[in-house]
């Protein structure tokens, strides 16, 4: 019977796989380089969750090698503890404190003693979560809530300024849900993550691809307002479309300055059909708070004309392949993803329940608001509308 022989990778062959999966590599095109199965590789990045441990580094005031041989000559040569103290510059109870750790004057060799003391040196930390069980349980809760760890950490710094026991960093947070050795946070709320992957990856910008169809006498986001770029003005929005399963979509909109969301239930996605449904949609607004709209190069959008002569809305398409033009789309479509997941047929959400996702979004707080909410900011809008 042939067994199969363990892998085992060098601390430099490590450096490399961590390098590379920062650079967003997959694990099979990591697993070429090593001419290894791509399980081996997944082993060594699960350990920690796909973060990469600390560099470990001696002490700077810990006896090196080079002194633990000076000891161990010393030793052979029947030198007194104070003399190999005065000759290294040591304190003769670090001297004698080093021996007795390692087997005393006959026993002592510099190597075996060296060895000994960088494993002795590794000592976990406790992280802070799992120290205060209550504010791991206000972490745990706001998780359900699909709240994310940069957003838990900003609130609570927000709700106490001045407590720093009562603060928490989305780092640590993400580290006790993806490094389970950790004993703060359970596994199971990975599922609450914007992202459900069981261990960290590079961010990844999700690129449009050459199937969308060219638009006839669209206006180039380039001709945009300066005052719809700096986010001065409210009332600018970003669209597009999420889709599911079996040919199913909802309309996305995102007002620029507020981050304010609002979910269109759409039939199918023909122009005319999405048209009709922004069109009805952008009726419930005040003109002052929808002024212009800016949309990505698919042909749903083919009937731009038709929504402007119809809402007096001036539409703008991204160039092709470049999301990143609408990011505040882009960004709360990611979210949205916590709801409506890939694989997924969507047709048979309500349009009330597309209303209650939306409000849970925007009563969520956001780093770039500080902290506050789309719902907040929205509102203090339109109160200075009235």
């Amino acid at each position: 019977m042939r067994y199969r022989t363990r892998t085992y990778y060098t601390d430099a062959q490590k450096a490399v796989m961590w390098e590379r999966w920062k650079q967003g590599w997959t694990l099979h095109q990591i697993a070429q380089l090593f001419d290894r199965a791509h399980t081996s590789v997944q082993g060594i990045l699960s350990r920690t969750g796909g973060i990469r441990p600390p560099r470990r580094t001696r002490c700077p005031t810990a006896l090196t090698l080079a002194e633990r041989e000076e000891i161990s000559r010393a030793m052979a040569e029947g030198q007194s503890i104070r003399s190999i103290a005065a000759r290294l510059g040591r304190a003769p109870s670090t001297i004698s404190r080093e021996l007795r750790r390692n087997g005393g004057r006959a026993a002592y060799r510099a190597s075996e003693a060296d060895r000994t003391a960088w494993d002795r040196a590794l000592r976990p930390k406790c992280c802070k979560l799992a120290r205060d069980r209550a504010l791991a349980k206000l972490v745990t809760d706001k998780l359900r809530l699909l709240w994310s760890p940069e957003q838990i950490a900003g609130w609570l710094k927000s709700v106490h300024p001045h407590d720093e026991s009562c603060r928490v960093s989305h780092e640590t947070i993400y580290r006790s849900l993806f490094i389970q050795a950790r004993g703060a946070l359970k596994k199971e709320l990975l599922q609450h993550l914007r992202r459900t992957r069981g261990m960290r990856r590079s961010r990844h910008h999700t690129q449009k691809t050459d199937i969308h169809g060219q638009i006839v006498d669209a206006v180039s986001i380039s001709e945009r307002p300066a005052s719809v770029e700096d986010r001065a003005v409210p009332g600018h929005w970003e669209g597009d479309l999420l889709f599911g399963t079996s040919n199913s979509q909802i309309a996305t909109l995102v007002e620029r300055q507020t981050r304010y969301l609002m979910l269109v239930k759409v039939a199918a996605k023909d122009t005319e059909t999405v048209v009709d449904a922004l069109i009805k949609t952008t009726r419930k607004l005040p003109l002052e708070l929808y002024k212009s709209l800016t949309w990505d190069r698919g042909k749903e959008m083919a009937g731009h004309k038709r929504f402007t002569l119809a809402t007096d809305i001036k539409v703008y398409f991204c160039d092709p392949r470049s999301p990143w033009q609408r990011g505040s789309n882009e960004n709360t479509n990611g979210l949205l993803r916590q709801y409506f997941p890939k694989g997924i047929d969507i047709s048979s959400y309500s349009q009330a329940k597309l209303n209650a996702v939306a409000r849970q979004l925007n009563e969520r707080p956001r780093k770039t608001l500080g902290f506050q909410t789309p719902a907040e900011r929205f509102s203090q809008t339109v109160a200075l509308t009235d």
